[in-house]
């Protein structure tokens, strides 16, 4: 038999208190639905289904769903749409979106009043940087959150495949200065988000914190103003989405051939360990990452 003792010192080290189980969606707000769409097509998304009552397109391929929503004034406090896409919302898995919503309320989250109409679904989330929200979804199985909002596109693939093994790697999120440890801590107690050591690294672009989801399905890179530089701005935001690939140079080669610009240089150039797409409609980049983790138990 398995003494007490031996059983506690198996037990996983990083515990996973809301039942994270990766990204749900990402949610960009742009004035411009349609070039948005067409970066998102040339990176490999389809356009497959249309929200039965608001400006809201769901694109997706593989497991990855990205959101564009056109819609001004759906949440009170938060931005109207501008030209230049802006990520508004992450949507978090969990094994049960009404307990994990009280459990970060429990522990200082800020809570996003509930804003659905007749008929749609009521989606628990706190707030993130700067005016960005954090929602909580169970529903992602046989029965999805999509299967009520959402109208099928007619005669689109609803599951088109995923170029060359894309799935969501991770986020950069641009916080202010001297703001790492508060918000690793946030990341930390609300979630149970882990911070990966110095010298454990990804992709082309090296700075800042990592920090990892405790389902290990998605890291969250923290990234400070840089101070050698004399004017900069200190907003906090998810600035992009991260693809993971087992393959970048192929990745790159499949998305170029669709008409994605990646950018060159010495230290921003495409090579095997990342990418780093050019910056369409202002703010909008997509990352390439080599993912050589193992795959979530």
């Amino acid at each position: 038999m398995t003494s007490p003792q031996i059983s506690r010192e198996t037990l996983d080290p990083l515990p996973n208190p809301i039942g994270l189980d990766g990204i749900e969606y990402v949610e960009y707000s742009t004035s411009r639905p349609q070039a948005l769409g067409q970066v998102l097509e040339m990176m490999g998304y389809s356009p497959v289904a249309r929200h039965r009552s608001r400006d809201v397109v769901l694109y997706r391929q593989g497991a990855m769903n990205v959101i564009v929503n056109s819609q001004p004034g759906v949440v009170r406090g938060m931005r109207a749409p501008t030209e230049s896409p802006r990520i508004v919302a992450v949507a978090l898995r969990v094994r049960d979106a009404r307990a994990a919503y009280d459990y970060v309320i429990e522990r200082g989250g800020w809570d996003v009043p509930m804003h659905a109409q007749v008929m749609e679904l009521n989606i628990p989330g706190i707030h993130g940087p700067g005016g960005a929200h954090l929602y909580f979804v169970d529903r992602h199985k046989e029965f999805s959150i999509y299967d009520v909002d959402f109208t099928l596109i007619p005669t689109v693939n609803p599951r088109p495949p995923a170029l060359a093994g894309l799935h969501f790697f991770g986020i950069v999120q641009y916080i202010g200065r001297d703001r790492t440890e508060e918000w690793c801590d946030f990341y930390r107690q609300l979630m149970g988000f882990a911070v990966l050591p110095e010298e454990q690294r990804y992709g082309i672009m090296p700075k800042g914190t990592l920090i990892e989801s405790p389902c290990r399905q998605f890291l969250i890179q923290l990234v400070e103003p840089d101070p050698a530089t004399a004017l900069y701005d200190e907003e906090e935001l998810f600035h992009r989405i991260g693809l993971g690939t087992s393959d970048v140079p192929a990745a790159v080669a499949l998305l170029r051939a669709r008409g994605v610009e990646f950018l060159e240089g010495a230290h921003s150039g495409a090579s095997e360990r990342g990418a780093l797409t050019r910056h369409y409609q202002q703010t909008l980049v997509f990352e390439l990452v080599r993912d050589t983790r193992a795959p979530a138990p």
